[in-house]
């Protein structure tokens, strides 16, 4: 099992920028592929993005291509969400996620991974 701990969430007007941070710790191989999901009161949950940590490839979610990108720091075992050009709809709870692997799909992804407890990202109009 892997210990998740997310920071960076926050209230910001539409438009504007956060990052996200989450810090991993645990199983490494549980590890091989995070990423974030956002649920929205009332929504499902949603995949966002989720990177490969050794080789680095990325997926995202076509809501956030082009908006938000997912990157690594490898030595601190941590990964890093940078949202720019924020909307109301972009308004979650958003969790980090680890797992062994992406899978082909944000449904496999979420079945096999661990979760942090969340960090709230409110976007105001």
């Amino acid at each position: 099992k892997v210990q998740l701990v997310e920071s960076g969430g926050g209230s910001v007007q539409a438009g504007g920028s956060l990052r996200l941070s989450c810090a991993a710790s645990g199983n490494a191989y549980s590890s091989n592929c995070m990423g974030w999901f956002r649920q929205a009161p009332g929504k499902e949950r949603e995949g966002v993005a989720a990177i490969y940590t050794g080789g680095g490839s990325t997926y995202y979610a076509d809501s956030v291509k082009g908006r938000f990108t997912i990157s690594q720091d490898s030595a601190a075992n941590t990964v890093y969400l940078q949202m720019n050009s924020l909307k109301p709809e972009d308004t979650a709870m958003y969790y980090c996620a680890a797992g062994p692997r992406y899978g082909g799909s944000w449904d496999y992804f979420i079945s096999v991974s661990d979760w942090g407890q969340g960090t709230q990202v409110t976007v105001s109009s």
